[in-house]
């Protein structure tokens, strides 16, 4: 029987044309301001106008099912975006088209939150009801402690600590930021999480710091938030600009970023950490270097692979 393997990610503009179609996108339909859609084409322009977050998620997906396919496994790949074609719902109708009874579905970020991979999950399964049926799903939703994620991110920070040139770097661990409330014990929660005691988001950012932190025998470490929207509603801090601007007033001479959350490079890691968190850290006067995202590097795709594999072992228990 031929499993679908739906990889998903968020999305992309496919180019400063499509900027104000995409941001509508993702406000829900309603349209940004000119001045919004400005600054975001601004932001893109910075990067020199690269978008490849389609590409990378496709390559990844590919590569995904090509190992999962080895010694006689039948796999097939299938791409679905939240906020971009091909979306979600699309690649759940050819599934259900090409006749597939099961299928996984994995998204394209380690931590589990509502706001992200669960919003990911809900998508799919609206789309197999108003197909009246499809393939039976079950699905990846986080990989933020698995052993060779954690190894992978242990090497991605030790190749850029001599990069840095100075003794001891502090290495912050970063993930996007999303908005809180205020719960009733006065602690902060993501805003759709069903988190009692702590949040198991903010909380999943530290567990993997805490785990590369150990497999590299780091002294220190940090967790901090990147990308936060602008919205009436406080967002999880402190940012990682905050941060570095803390360590240098600490006396640290360089920071090393690892921007945990994320597996390709996009807006949020060209822009706000090579562009803003660069320029933060120049004017604090400390050194900077971030790790080099996943992608579709082959030692990655090799993780995604034992990543599903697990869970396949998991489920057939």
């Amino acid at each position: 029987m031929t499993v679908g393997v739906l990889v998903m990610a968020y999305g992309t503009a496919s180019g400063p044309e499509d900027v104000e179609r995409y941001y509508s996108d993702i406000r829900g339909g309603r349209a940004p301001s000119s001045e919004q859609v400005r600054e975001l084409r601004d932001r893109y322009a910075a990067i020199g106008n690269v978008f490849p977050l389609l590409d990378t998620t496709r390559a990844q997906a590919d590569g995904l099912v090509d190992r999962l396919n080895v010694g006689g496994g039948s796999f097939r790949a299938y791409l679905g975006m939240k906020h971009s074609s091909p979306f979600i719902a699309d690649a759940v109708a050819r599934m259900g088209g090409d006749g597939l009874e099961r299928a996984i579905g994995i998204v394209m970020a380690p931590h589990w939150s509502g706001m992200s991979v669960e919003s990911y999950v809900e998508r799919v399964l609206t789309a197999v009801e108003a197909l009246g049926g499809g393939p039976e799903f079950t699905f990846v939703r986080s990989f933020h402690d698995h052993p060779a994620f954690v190894r992978f991110l242990a090497n991605r920070v030790r190749e850029v600590i001599e990069e840095v040139g100075v003794e001891r770097p502090a290495v912050v661990f970063s993930a996007h930021s999303l908005p809180v409330r205020a719960a009733s014990d006065g602690s902060l929660r993501c805003l759709r999480c069903d988190c009692d005691a702590s949040c198991r988001y903010r909380d999943g950012l530290q567990r993997t710091a805490d785990l590369v932190a150990m497999e590299l025998g780091l002294a220190d470490h940090h967790i901090a938030w990147q990308s936060a929207g602008r919205t009436d509603d406080p967002w999880w801090g402190p940012s990682v600009d905050e941060v570095i601007e803390r360590l240098a007033a600490e006396g640290r001479e360089g920071v090393i970023v690892c921007s945990a959350g994320f597996v390709a490079d996009h807006l949020e890691t060209l822009y706000d950490l090579d562009v803003e968190a660069r320029a933060a850290a120049r004017a604090a006067g400390i050194a900077f270097a971030r790790t080099r995202m996943p992608n579709a590097d082959p030692v990655f795709l090799d993780v995604l692979s034992s990543v599903v594999r697990d869970h396949l072992a998991g489920v057939r228990r």
